[in-house]
């Protein structure tokens, strides 16, 4: 089967637990090879969607593909073609490393005679050779998180999906796994969800963002400022008074405002950050005022790109207000020219049983 464009293609995606809708209608598609954040508050349908993908979840509607084939129609294809890392990563703390990789190959089918081979890539990728013959249990946090890597791509899959990859790492190791993950791209799809926004940014060709079960951002880094963020931002390095720093700008435009402006250094020289309403570009305009100005001298300017935390901020903030506007309107009771919403009939998939997990059984003890 030839693998299509797009490794993974959602569409419409919903998944509700009783009244409340965990994922509620988002579609994206992912090209062969690219690296994606995701992103969401606590609670926002991350791991539900991740979950969905991986085939351990059922969706209430829509559809989930995997290299052009529906999630939902064949799982156990879908797992071949899947290497997942959840969160809270699972390890067997009394084996080997080695030994460890040896029962996942088996587990996930790997054929025999190819076994060895694929144990030795995965750990030299996730360098782990020096640690294959050490416990599990006796590695720190970092090198388990590398197991678990190795553990995701033993098999070689199409898709690699990592819930928290650097979670409680200190900041060598997120280095060593940001790493890892970059070494993946062209090779592998993955999907990537993590708090830890500036790993993303460094990490990720493309940024979704969720929130409230729907997506309210997507986008590489860039069209995400260009979409979220409605001001311009120069830092400059300044020796001078407040007084005159703000009298040059007014002479340049009355929206040019210091936002902030730290204390005088040894040499007398302060950083201050002009915002701007808008995307406008004073900068040339900036640099010959300031480095004409009598009384003030110059020492950097540079446009200051917004952090992609202020970006994640704007985009949950615009879709709270939403829900918070709804919420004030109430609903709006149906008139001549707004009939009322009919249910549409169930698709076999949607009236099929869910699975529900087996009670505990006494011990027989």
């Amino acid at each position: 089967m030839t693998t299509p464009k797009h490794t993974i293609e959602v569409e419409q995606l919903h998944k509700r637990f009783g009244k409340i809708d965990a994922v509620n209608g988002i579609s994206f598609k992912v090209e062969k090879g690219q690296i994606v954040g995701f992103l969401g508050p606590n609670g926002a349908g991350k791991s539900t969607t991740m979950r969905i993908l991986t085939g351990y979840n059922r969706a209430t509607s829509g559809i989930a593909k995997i290299c052009g084939v529906p999630v939902a129609a064949d799982p156990h294809y879908i797992k071949r073609r899947i290497g997942y890392m959840p969160e809270n990563n699972p390890l067997p703390l009394d084996l080997r490393v080695r030994e460890y990789l040896k029962y996942r190959a088996k587990m996930k089918e790997i054929p025999f005679s190819k076994r060895r081979r694929a144990i030795n890539q995965a750990l030299e990728s996730c360098d782990l050779l020096r640690a294959q013959d050490r416990i599990i249990g006796k590695l720190s946090k970092g090198f388990r998180q590398r197991v678990g890597i190795a553990d995701a791509i033993l098999a070689n899959p199409e898709v690699i999906i990592m819930d928290e990859p650097t979670i409680g790492l200190d900041p060598h190791q997120v280095i060593l796994i940001r790493d890892l993950i970059a070494s993946l791209r062209g090779r592998m799809t993955v999907i990537i969800s993590s708090h830890i926004l500036p790993e993303i940014e460094m990490t990720c060709d493309q940024i979704i963002i969720i929130n409230h079960g729907k997506i309210v951002g997507q986008g590489s880094p860039a069209e995400l400022r260009d979409t979220f963020i409605d001001h311009t931002t120069y830092e400059v390095e300044i020796h001078g008074t407040n007084k005159e720093l703000e009298a040059a700008l007014a002479t340049i435009a009355p929206e040019l405002l210091i936002e902030r402006i730290s204390d005088h250094d040894a040499d007398g020289f302060a950083t201050a950050e002009i915002r701007i309403k808008d995307k406008c570009d004073y900068g040339e305009k900036l640099f010959k005022t300031l480095s004409v100005h009598p009384h003030l001298r110059t020492r950097s300017l540079r446009r200051k790109m917004a952090p992609l935390e202020d970006v994640f901020l704007a985009a949950t903030r615009r879709s709270w207000e939403e829900v918070d506007q709804h919420l004030l309107e109430g609903p709006v009771p149906p008139g001549p020219q707004q009939p009322l919403q009919t249910k549409p009939e169930p698709t076999p998939s949607e009236t099929a049983p869910t699975p529900q997990p087996e009670a505990q059984k006494p011990d027989p003890k």
